[in-house]
This record gives structure tokens, C-alpha cells and sequence, in this order.
């Protein structure tokens, strides 16, 4: 096999000899009948009870052996579907009927492949944000912008941010997933690339704005094609791609601890923009280590995107295909699924039009650009919206949550997009912390921040414990040891409260929507995570002439997220989506 493969390659079911099945062999996973075997269970319970002595006897642990996939079947389970979604059209049938086929393949290493490549966009996205953060000193020193206004880098950052998760996921409908995909790591490797070069600080500013229109995409556009190739029984899946977050992180500030104090001015010396004709001052050719570090961040997502275009066949979305007619095409790539993960499946276009009708006599089986960007953005109409406050009990939730997601993120960039000048800060009668130290104790405190999310993985399936409590538990200690870091501005006391605020800000986990209006209410919540994260630097500059004021405003914001999580009235463990 080649090792770089063709990423537009479109396929046929002829590529993948031996994985189609018919529809009546098929063994479908327990999960995925579980629903119907319940929904049978009145008019089984009769013949079970019958043959339940001789069968105890025999075998104890014999599992109900029942096939209930016939086309019938599976045409009752689609119009079910069909009715919650308050969608009837062949293009949705069609949807659902590839869900269900992608649910029987199940999970296998295709998937998993996927996880470690939509990693990337979680990882890249930390990186950025923390990589522009720890240039916030040497920009200083380098350009002259005061230590307080060169925290509007960050919210340069954060306008690209915002128009690239508003940008993407409409795109990633239009122009198809697989293109959406590329385009993203491929935008921030390039302008990240070119961020090493920027001639001044507006400059630089502009290009950390573009690349972050490339890395805004990755979380909406990652995360929905995962979830379009991800079997039901798997879906907590992407809740653990949240693991890749604190990795950026920790990549991010080792590569800055190399870099930056080895090849950056004396602490002591202004910027050349801001000293006198003749006086020593910092120029550009004593100051490299933050290019070096930014180029060597660019390099790194420019890498992510070969690997990504190059080495990965990644299919494209079968919805996407079928949104523009291509039916065959969307066949062919269930089957694919089906060839990379070793199994059967049952899908033929005969069975998809059979449920969906045929697309000559279908108008409705395509859909049309405008379609789909008013789909897009039918999931913020007052009729997706409305259900979210359908009772007082969910409406609650729904406010809670989204108060929980804007706290949350103003708090984390108000302390941890600046806590590389934190660190390096030092308070009157103190001598100032060396670069070195600062970055080395920004490399401990990454380290021990990335268990947390593995660990969250764990204690949200904890009796007693749960989601909420996961949350509401670890966001509250955060909050605490984000106000206890600033009692002093000891390096080895500053390192250990950041450290330990680290691993417990990692734990916070945003799954509890429930479906089917979940995706409207996780974009509103993301809407507004990035709006909040907007507006953070701009209150770190003009909040307070105290230092330490953008931190108390960070402790705080997360203690009120802590406490808010606690009258969440839904605890999502070990249920069912609702």
C-alpha cells in the first residue's frame, strides 16, 4: 500500500470486496437492539417465561438470541427517528439509515485512527492559546507595548477564534467535511509559520488573528465529522478527545522552555521602540527565542496537517455525500468503514431507497446550498431553542449550563493565557523571577494538568460522584487555588498552587445536554465560551491597576461555575441520552 494516499480519492463498492452481508445475516450489536428488544419485551415476556425452567437449567446466561433487522423493522426504527426529528424528507431517511449501518459496523480502527487525527484540532487549539501566551514577554521587550496592553495579543487570537468556529462549521456543510478538515491545520500551520516572522507587534497581532481563524475550526468541524463516523454504543468517545487539550499545552511550553530563555534579551532591557538614541535596549537579533518558538509551533500543526492530507485516507462524510446527490458514493464509504475495521455490513442503495425512495422520483433527496446553510442555522431558531425551556426543570438546566460555559470561559483565559507573566512577575522589595524559572515552572504545572482529563474519564462513572460531581467538585478547588496563588509570588509556592489548579481545571467535563436538541444548545454554549474568552484580555487590561486583580476576577468566575454546577438538576451517569 501507498504511503501517500490520494485525499480526494472518490470510491465505488467494487474497492472493498467482501464485507457486504444481507440484510437478514446481519448481528447487530446489543446496544443498538437494546431499544427494540425493549420495546418487545411485553409480547416476549410470555414465551420467555414458558421456556425459562429448562433453559435456567441448561444455560444460565444464555443472551436473547433475536434478529429483529429486517426491512421492516429497520423502516419502523427510521420513522421513529424521523418523527422525534421533525424532519420527513428522503435526505433524512437516507441519514438515518446510514446511522444504523454505521452503528452494526461498530467501533474498529478506522475510528480509532480518527481519534488520534481530530486530536490534533484539540490539541492545536491549546497549543495556540497557550503558545501566544508565553510570547506575551518577549513581545514586551521586543516591541514595547506595556506588559498590561500586550495582553491584547490574546485577543487578537481570540477574534479569529471566534470567526473560525462561526466560519467552519457552516463551510464544513457547503464544501464537505474532508476539505473543511484539512483546510483548518493547514491555515494555522501556514499563518503560524508566517507569525515567526512578524515585523512588528500589530503585525504580529494580525497574523495570530488569521491563524486563529484555521484553529477556531478545529473543535466544530473535529468534533462533528468524529461524531458522524462514531457508532452510538462509542459516543463517549468524544468527550475524550478533551484529553488532547492539556497535551497542547504541555508541547506548547517545553518547546518555550527550550526556546525563549536561551534566546531572548536580559530581563533588564526596554524595548528599542521606547528608550532613548544610544541607550542599551532589546532588538530583534537578541530576542529570537520567541520566533523560534512560534515557527517550531507552526512546523509542528503544518506536520498535523501532512499527516492528516497525506498518510490518512480520511472518507468523506456520507451525509455530506448524500446532501449533494451522491449516493453511491455514501454507500461506498459505509462499506469502506466496513473493510478498514474488518466487518460486514448490510447497506446497499436498494435498501436506501427503499426507505428514502428513489432519487429520480425524489426532490427532495439533494439538498441545495441554501438548504443547508438555513439547516445550519435552523439549529438557533426559536423552534430548536424553544424545547430547551420546554419545562422549568429543563430550562433551568439549559440556563445553568450556558452560565456555566461563559464563566468558565472568561475564568480559565483570565488566569491561564497570562500566567507565564504571573510567574515571571515579582512583587516590590522581591527580585524578579529568571525567564528560566518562569517557563520551567510553566512546563511543571502542564505536566501535571494533563492526568486530569484522563482521570475525569474515570470519576464521571463513579456512584455518587457522576458528572455533576466531577464538575461542580473540580471546578470549585480550582477556583480556590487560583485565589491561593496569589498569596505570594514565591516561584516554588507559585508553582505548586498552579500546578495543582491545573490538574483540577482539567477535570471539568461539559457533557449533560440531552438530544435531540443537544447541538443547539452545545453551539449556543460554545458561542458564548468564545465570546466570554474574547473579552477576558480586555478586562485583564482594563479591569484594575492591581496585577493580581485579572486573577481574583478568574478565581472568582470559576467558583460561581462551581457552585452553579451544583443545583444542576440532571446528573447524566449511567443514563441514557434523553
Amino acid at each position: 500500500m501507498a504511503f501517500v494516499m490520494n485525499p480526494f480519492k472518490k470510491h465505488d463498492v467494487s474497492e472493498f470486496p467482501g464485507v457486504w452481508i444481507p440484510l437478514s445475516d446481519q448481528h447487530r450489536h446489543h446496544s443498538v437492539t437494546a431499544e427494540t428488544e425493549i420495546n418487545l419485551k411485553d409480547t416476549s415476556e410470555v414465551e420467555k417465561k414458558a421456556t425459562s425452567n429448562s433453559d435456567h437449567e441448561s444455560d444460565p446466561v444464555a443472551p436473547l438470541d433475536y434478529s429483529p433487522l429486517t426491512i421492516e423493522a429497520l423502516r419502523a426504527e427510521i420513522d421513529e427517528d424521523v418523527a422525534a426529528s421533525g424532519h420527513d424528507t428522503a435526505y433524512d431517511r437516507k441519514s438515518k439509515v446510514i446511522n444504523r449501518a454505521i452503528q452494526d459496523i461498530g467501533m474498529g480502527s478506522y475510528q480509532w485512527q480518527l481519534f488520534v487525527l481530530c486530536g490534533f484540532g484539540w490539541l492545536a487549539d491549546n497549543l495556540w492559546l497557550q503558545g501566544v501566551a508565553l510570547t506575551l514577554p518577549a513581545l514586551t521587550q521586543e516591541f514595547g507595548p506595556s506588559s498590561t496592553k500586550v495582553r491584547y495579543t490574546t485577543c487578537a487570537l481570540f477574534v479569529g477564534l471566534c470567526l473560525g468556529a462561526s466560519i467552519w462549521g457552516v463551510l464544513s456543510d457547503v464544501i464537505g467535511r474532508r476539505l473543511a478538515f484539512n483546510c483548518t491545520l493547514f491555515l494555522a500551520g501556514v499563518f503560524g509559520l508566517a507569525a515567526g516572522g512578524g515585523p512588528n507587534w500589530v503585525g504580529t497581532c494580525g497574523l495570530f488573528s488569521a491563524l486563529g481563524v484555521g484553529v477556531g475550526g478545529n473543535l466544530p468541524v473535529d468534533g462533528a465529522l468524529f461524531l458522524e463516523f462514531l457508532p452510538f454504543e462509542s459516543g463517549g468517545l468524544l468527550t475524550m478527545l478533551s484529553v488532547w487539550w492539556p497535551v497542547g499545552q504541555l508541547i506548547a511550553s517545553l518547546i518555550a522552555w527550550g526556546f525563549i530563555p536561551n534566546y531572548s534579551c536580559a530581563t533588564d532591557l526596554k524595548s528599542c521602540n521606547v528608550t532613548a538614541p544610544g541607550e542599551a535596549c532589546c532588538h530583534k537579533s537578541d530576542n529570537m527565542g520567541w520566533r523560534y518558538f512560534v515557527i517550531t509551533l507552526g512546523a509542528l500543526t503544518f506536520a498535523m496537517f501532512v499527516c492528516r492530507f497525506f498518510f490518512f485516507h480520511l472518507f468523506e462524510s456520507p451525509k455530506f455525500l448524500l446532501s449533494q446527490g451522491r449516493q453511491p458514493e455514501a454507500v461506498a464509504v459505509v462499506h469502506g468503514i466496513a473493510y478498514k475495521n474488518g466487518r460486514k455490513t448490510w447497506l446497499t442503495e436498494e435498501i436506501l431507497n427503499e426507505i428514502g425512495g428513489h432519487p429520480e422520483e425524489k426532490d427532495d433527496a439533494k439538498l441545495s446550498t441554501k438548504e443547508i446553510v438555513l439547516r445550519f442555522f435552523e439549529k438557533f431558531s426559536a423552534e430548536r431553542v424553544g424545547p430547551l425551556f420546554h419545562n422549568k426543570r429543563l430550562g433551568f438546566t439549559t440556563a445553568i449550563i450556558w452560565f456555566c460555559w461563559c464563566t468558565i470561559g472568561m475564568g480559565y483565559p483570565l488566569f491561564n493565557a497570562f500566567l507565564p507573566q504571573y510567574l515571571e512577575s515579582s512583587k516590590k522589595g522581591q527580585a524578579p523571577t529568571s525567564t528560566y524559572t518562569a517557563y520551567r515552572n510553566y512546563v511543571i504545572t502542564s505536566v501535571v494538568g494533563v492526568p486530569g482529563s484522563i482521570i475525569a474519564a474515570y470519576t464521571v462513572n463513579i456512584k455518587y460522584i457522576g458528572r455533576k460531581g466531577t464538575m461542580a467538585i473540580s471546578t470549585i478547588i480550582t477556583g480556590v487555588l487560583v485565589y491561593l496563588f496569589t498569596i505570594s509570588s514565591a516561584p516554588n509556592y507559585q508553582v505548586g498552587f498552579s500546578s495543582v489548579e491545573a490538574f483540577f481545571q482539567n477535570i471539568i467535563t461539559p457533557e449533560v445536554f440531552p438530544a435531540p436538541n443537544r447541538g443547539t444548545g452545545t453551539g449556543i454554549g460554545s458561542f458564548l465560551n468564545r465570546i466570554a474568552g474574547l473579552c477576558a484580555p480586555i478586562i485583564a487590561v482594563n479591569a484594575s491597576s492591581n496585577p493580581s486583580a485579572p486573577i481574583y476576577a478568574s478565581g472568582g468566575l470559576f467558583l460561581a461555575a462551581g457552585f452553579a454546577m451544583l443545583l444542576l438538576p440532571i446528573e447524566t451517569r449511567g443514563k441514557q441520552s434523553l
